[in-house]
């Protein structure tokens, strides 16, 4: 919430009413008359009485009071009156300027003001006012002032001689004097003020404010004018000793002043100013000692401090000119100009004790006022400029934070993700090792280093938006799927954009699989073009890829990987980082500790892994329910096609075994003649009878998609094979006579004995083709890929597909359209068309219509399979009958139209969507074709 603020104009009038009071007071002050008692003016409390100088040799001398004689240091001066006959004065009063005092009436002594028993110090009494009490009965004697005095500014001086009314003299000093006192009690508060208020702010802030040293001086300051005051004895108890501090001040003053602005010229010129505070301190330590031992009184060895003080303030004034040249006065010019005018305001009191018996301190106060001013506007700057970087930083810390956190978070996520994959397990972590064992051998500093090694870390970041059915495909990628893969350089880029915590974070993510040839992605840069972080990575990237286990291959030989090192010098891989790596792996340099706990928090703060992999534990932990639900098939509780591909295939890369390839035959026809509730329970028993044979962990089995199912079994002999392939096929035979819905369901298997390490891809195909033999020659059964070979069975495909051709072209009876052909017996159909359209100049087109599943609708099995239903009638009742169609995948059909006119195939596909939406009332599904003309897409 917004702090409640007063309005402008609110605040206009304010201030608008308080100047007037202001101006109005100080107007009305200075031209109306003053309403003081005249009694107390210099003329009613002065004696007007004559003096006579009674000389040491006799002689007399008639003076004039006040005035300066010639007296010796340490002669009294004698001075006599005599009151005259109408005298009732209570009181006579005259002030003593460093001088023993004594009043005498007649020869007896009435008044005496010596120190001697109670100064600390010295041969001199400290100047004050002395009072001796008079009264009328005083009329027509005499009046002896003695005055004594050993210092010679002093001797021989004769103040002002007062009578009247002991209140009336102290309301005369204190109207002549108050001023000055009142502005060195005001300095003397603010400077206390100034040195706490400036410790407290270097206790808060952690660092030292100029203040501190002005409000040094400014107690200084105030100590001279206090101790200079009339009114000084009124002020302490013993003013001796505040006398005494005035002349300290004089000794010490060049010592602040030098600490002072050396701080405010940033140490500039410390040496020689660290001189002027040792002389002072020397001076001022000679100075006293000669005090304590009676041999000189501070007001005689006042000039050394003087002159130790001129020097402080000619040096200073030296430093500003020599600044002021320079062009170095820019961060203290405020300070400057206000150090000037007090300097020159102090040394005008300082030497106006040669020309004047008493000094009010007037100068000295303006000269610390304005200091203080300055020093106050200057550190609310500071304090402002503190507080803004202050904030800054903590703004900066917790950007800092945040983005580690994010960095972590990103990093313990890539190494989350890493770990559902055995083969790239631990990958980025080596990359990240590799690339800093490179930029070692560059010659990179340690920091440059480590930023390296972080944002190496993050490489392949983007991979989180790419589908682990993609990443973790053991079959080979299409070339859509590819540009899924080419775009985590771009997703991990911009996930990464607003981190600037490191260097090299985006060049790396975007560009290490750019090639030095230009041949790269995603920006296709050249040579050097590529910055230099991204071409490490790229070569480190290549060799840990090159020496790790993949689920479609194993690790590379070395000297394998050491020759795709060279071979790719100057056309994937920078050739200089490519053969400095190659020389490191020659001479055993690249090596790195997997084992290291780094690999797992990775080097930054403990509080931050703690929170970021608590993060994304929990983040893990809903992904990883989430994708175990995604990956099974909730039908027949078998993993779906492209986990079950993952987990076979890691399996191969292990074990010897078999492969087999197992399709439900007649599922269509139950599902038609039954309903798709037969159907479900005939996948139902297949999906139980192949989750009870992989209860052992080294069996996989998985749905592949509709009747079609894949099981590794780990037997590298064909009679453990066969046991469990009869097992398998005898359990769902038993099941299906009991249960009359699905006795037309049986199963077909193509087998395939597999090699550890064997490819997934090419042995997954090899299965397939045995199942085709059977599909064509013995359904209900099962063949190995091998007894194909043995038999020379695998290329007599061209009379199976003829035969079958005219096998279904003879049953046909009232065919509209092939929709009972599998996608073997359509393609081998494909196949003979596309001939027959090459020899006689047929035009064929090809049309696959697909079901897209609106993003927002999530159909379950039954919706999906209606679905089609509806799609397959509205293609059986709209195409001709030399037109055949077949279902192609879960949700696609493949139809060949026989010689058409191409501008009229949107009008037949037209006719099959809106018959469809006339038969299907939902909307989950956006049937879409595509076509291409049969001799182009060869």
């Amino acid at each position: 919430m917004d702090r409640y603020s007063v309005s402008r104009t609110k605040r206009s009038l304010f201030y608008l009413m308080m100047a007037f009071l202001i101006v109005g007071f100080i107007i009305a002050e200075c031209i109306l008359p003053s309403e003081r008692s005249q009694s107390v003016s210099d003329n009613n409390i002065t004696y007007e009485g004559s003096f006579t100088w009674e000389k040491s040799d006799g002689e007399r001398e008639a003076i004039e009071v006040p005035g300066r004689y010639d007296v010796k240091p340490g002669d009294t001066m004698v001075i006599t009156t005599v009151l005259p006959d109408d005298f009732n004065a209570s009181v006579m009063a005259i002030r003593a300027s460093l001088q023993t005092v004594r009043f005498y009436v007649d020869g007896s002594l009435r008044a005496e003001y010596d120190t001697k028993d109670t100064r600390p110090f010295g041969k001199d009494s400290a100047s004050r006012y002395v009072f001796c009490n008079m009264s009328e009965d005083d009329a027509g004697k005499e009046l002896r002032i003695e005055l004594t005095s050993h210092a010679s500014n002093y001797s021989g001086v004769v103040n002002t001689v007062y009578c009247g009314e002991k209140s009336d003299i102290w309301t005369n000093i204190f109207h002549n004097s108050s001023r000055e006192t009142i502005i060195a009690f005001f300095i003397f508060f603010a400077a206390v003020v100034s040195v706490m208020f400036s410790i407290a702010l270097s206790i808060v802030y952690k660092t030292h404010f100029d203040m501190e040293y002005v409000g040094w001086c400014m107690l200084l300051g105030a100590i001279w004018m206090l101790g200079e005051s009339k009114l000084r004895q009124m002020l302490v108890p013993n003013a001796s000793v505040l006398a005494a501090m005035c002349f300290v001040v004089i000794l010490i003053s060049p010592i602040a002043v030098s600490i002072y602005i050396d701080s405010i010229q940033g140490g500039r010129y410390t040496r020689v100013y660290t001189c002027i505070e040792a002389l002072a301190a020397v001076n001022f330590i000679v100075c006293t000692a000669l005090q304590l031992f009676g041999v000189c009184d501070y007001i005689e060895t006042l000039p050394a401090g003087q002159g130790m003080l001129a020097v402080c303030c000619a040096v200073v004034i030296t430093t500003f000119i020599i600044d002021i040249i320079k062009h170095r006065t820019l961060g203290y010019r405020p300070e400057m100009v206000a150090m000037i005018i007090a300097l020159v305001l102090v040394l005008i009191e300082a030497a106006s004790v040669y020309f004047v018996v008493t000094m009010s301190g007037f100068f000295i106060g303006t000269g610390l006022i304005v200091i203080l001013f300055v020093n106050i506007i200057v550190t609310i700057k500071r304090i402002s400029e503190i507080e803004y970087k202050r904030q800054k930083e903590e703004s900066d810390r917790l950007r800092n934070q945040t983005e580690r956190v994010s960095l972590q978070m990103m990093k313990t996520l890539a190494a989350t993700i890493e770990a559902k994959d055995d083969y790239m397990r631990g990958h980025s972590y080596r990359v990240a090792e590799y690339s800093a064992l490179i930029a070692k051998q560059l010659g990179w500093s340690e920091h440059e280093v480590e930023n390296l090694r972080n944002a190496a870390y993050l490489h392949d970041i983007g991979k989180i938006g790419v589908p682990d059915t993609i990443l973790n495909k053991p079959t080979r990628l299409t070339d859509e799927e590819f540009a899924a893969i080419k775009s985590h350089t771009v997703m991990g880029a911009d996930i990464l954009k607003d981190i600037t915590l490191l260097d090299h974070l985006v060049d790396i993510a975007r560009n290490h699989h750019e090639r030095y040839d230009g041949k790269g992605y995603p920006d296709g840069l050249v040579g050097e073009e590529i910055p230099l972080s991204a071409r490490i990575v790229c070569v480190a990237d290549s060799y840990d890829a090159m020496k790790s286990r993949r689920i479609y291959r194993n690790a590379l030989p070395d000297e394998e990987i050491r020759r795709e090192l060279l071979d790719n010098c100057g056309t994937q891989f920078d050739p200089q980082i490519s053969r400095m790596f190659v020389d490191m792996l020659d001479n055993g340099m690249v090596v790195i500790d997997e084992d290291n706990p780094a690999a797992q928090g990775y080097r930054d703060n403990a509080a931050i892994e703690s929170v970021a992999d608590k993060f994304i534990s929990e983040v893990m932990k809903t992904m990883s329910s989430q994708e175990k639900a995604d990956s099974v098939d909730y039908l027949t509780g078998l993993y779906m096609r492209s986990r079950g591909q993952q987990v076979i295939a890691a399996l191969m890369q292990d074990n010897d075994g078999c492969l087999a390839f197992i399709d439900m035959d007649n599922l269509k026809k139950v599902n038609d003649v039954h309903g798709h509730k037969a159907g479900d329970r005939a996948l139902k028993l297949i999906g139980n009878l192949l989750a009870k044979e992989t209860e052992n962990e080294t069996f996989a089995a998985c749905r592949l998609g509709g009747d079609e199912f894949l099981i590794f079994m780990p037997y590298s002999d064909r009679a453990s094979v066969e046991s469990v392939i009869k097992r398998i096929f005898e359990g769902f035979e038993s099941a299906r006579e009991a249960d009359c819905e699905i006795k037309e369901a049986a199963l077909s298997a193509g087998l395939c004995m597999t090699t550890k390490g064997a490819m997934f891809e090419s042995d997954y195909t090899k299965a397939d083709k045995a199942l085709y033999y059977v599909k064509q020659n013995c359904k209900g059964s099962y063949f190995f890929y091998e007894q194909l070979l043995a038999d020379n069975k695998e290329n007599t495909n061209l009379s199976a597909d003829l035969r079958n051709v005219a096998k279904l072209l003879k049953e046909s009876g009232s065919y509209t359209g092939a929709l009972d052909l599998n996608y073997r017996e359509f393609a081998r159909i494909y196949e003979f068309m596309n001939n027959i359209g090459d020899r006689h100049k047929h035009n064929c087109y090809l049309v696959m219509v697909t079901m897209n599943t609106l993003p927002e609708q999530l159909a379950d099995i039954e919706e999906i399979e209606k679905a089609l239903d509806c799609m397959e009638q509205s293609i059986r009742s709209k195409i001709r009958k030399v037109d055949v169609c077949t279902r192609y995948s879960s949700m696609q059909y493949l139809i060949i139209l026989f010689e058409p006119q191409e501008n009229q195939i949107p009008n037949v596909m037209e006719r099959i969507f809106m018959h469809y939406y006339e038969l299907c009332d939902r909307e989950d599904f956006k049937p879409q074709y595509e076509y291409i003309k049969m001799t182009e897409a060869k």
